[in-house]
């Protein structure tokens, strides 16, 4: 192909790709999943990865690479505009954050034409990622994601790094403003900001951990209260959803997006994740927290929500599914984007009602096999008795 003929074949394929229908592929009765991913490495523009000018690129190569977009916080903005704020990795390794909006929330995305220009705090950053987006009853709309820099306490090991929660905001998701990292006497990953204001301060979810990549002694999910948002500070951490042995959660565990508010409490969304012969696998589950008290735990059904399937196992990090974004629509219906092997977004689709009969009526995990047989055996009893 010259080069005019090589450009009309990568605008068609990728068009086809943009343009392609999803449809639902009904699991398990609590929520569907789609057929194909919504976002990957290949949805970004051509115009991002190509230099379109045949002068200076004869032969069409790819000059920028995009290798895969995962890990997507959410929010839907006016007009119906379903929005994921996405982790965008090149092939240099490096992650950054570009918008992606589609008319229905199950696929259409398109990435806008512009990343995420995020302003810089303190010393640079080396990567950012996995935004959590959320719009504040305070009448802004922010982000908390991951900061990592390299450990210079370390110098001679090229793998030591730092995790701390970057905090920005903004109105439009073009212009952002950023603030202070959050202070805390941890390395912290995977921090969401409670929707509203708690006794008249804005909450927080953490995850304390001692190391970059292990919680160590960190115990699970942190709540914590703080007076600023433009200089927020951990003082008090009060564990809400504790890491166990032989659970889903034993090797350590995260909140995923900002809460959902329903009339019976708060519908979480979270990760956890345990150790198994292939390495670390990375599986969703739900819990509720008061609605008055979002920081007591109410219902916490056993094992897990979301978990790989079929070709979500295969990617950059085999065995993981990841959620940092939700959207619950008016009309009930919730689209869940969760990541599959830190390659690809999907979405599954629930509602309010069906997630909040799941959490409150699901049992909990009695942390012994004997105990999840006697689960078992009241769910035949009861069905064998019809």
């Amino acid at each position: 192909m010259d080069f005019e003929e090589r450009l009309k074949w990568l605008e068609e394929k990728h068009e086809a790709l943009l343009s392609r229908k999803n449809e639902p592929v009904y699991v398990n009765g609590v929520y569907e999943r789609y057929r194909y991913p919504v976002l990957t490495g290949e949805h970004a523009p051509l115009f991002w990865r190509y230099d379109l000018d045949r002068r200076d690129n004869p032969y069409l190569m790819e000059r920028f690479g995009i290798h895969a977009a995962f890990n997507s916080g959410a929010i839907k903005l006016d007009e119906g505009r379903y929005v994921l704020v996405v982790r965008v990795e090149g092939a240099d390794r490096k992650s950054f954050f570009a918008v992606a909006e589609s008319p229905n929330g199950v696929d259409n995305f398109r990435f806008w034409d512009r990343p995420v220009t995020m302003p810089e705090y303190g010393e640079p950053a080396t990567n950012v990622y996995d935004m959590r987006v959320v719009r504040h009853e305070d009448g802004w709309i922010y982000g908390l994601f991951c900061v990592e820099r390299k450990d210079h306490d370390a110098e001679g090991d090229l793998s030591a790094a730092t995790a701390a929660c970057g905090i920005a905001r903004t109105h439009d998701l073009i212009n952002w403003e950023r603030l202070p990292d959050l202070v805390s006497k941890s390395q912290q990953r995977n921090v969401c900001l409670h929707p509203e204001f708690v006794d008249d301060k804005y909450a927080l979810y953490t995850r304390p951990q001692d190391g970059f990549i292990d919680a160590g002694s960190g115990g699970g999910i942190g709540w914590t209260l703080i007076d600023d948002i433009t200089n927020a500070v951990v003082t008090e951490e009060q564990i809400i959803s504790e890491r166990h042995y032989h659970t889903i959660t034993e090797v350590k565990n995260g909140e995923g997006p900002a809460p959902i508010k329903t009339p019976k409490g708060w519908l979480h969304l979270a990760h956890g994740v345990r150790g198994c012969a292939s390495g670390l696998r990375y599986v969703l589950y739900m819990y509720m927290t008061d609605l008055e008290d979002p920081g007591r735990v109410i219902a916490a059904p056993a094992g897990f929500f979301i978990a790989p399937d079929g070709e979500e196992f295969i990617g950059d990090v085999m065995n993981v599914t990841f959620s940092n974004g939700w959207i619950a629509d008016e009309d009930g219906t919730v689209y869940i984007y969760y990541a599959s092997s830190d390659t690809r977004m999907h979405v599954a689709t629930s509602s309010i009602d069906r997630l909040v009969d799941y959490c409150l009526h699901t049992e909990p995990d009695g942390f012994r096999t004997g105990l999840s047989v006697e689960r078992l055996n009241r769910l035949i009893d009861k069905n064998l008795k019809k």
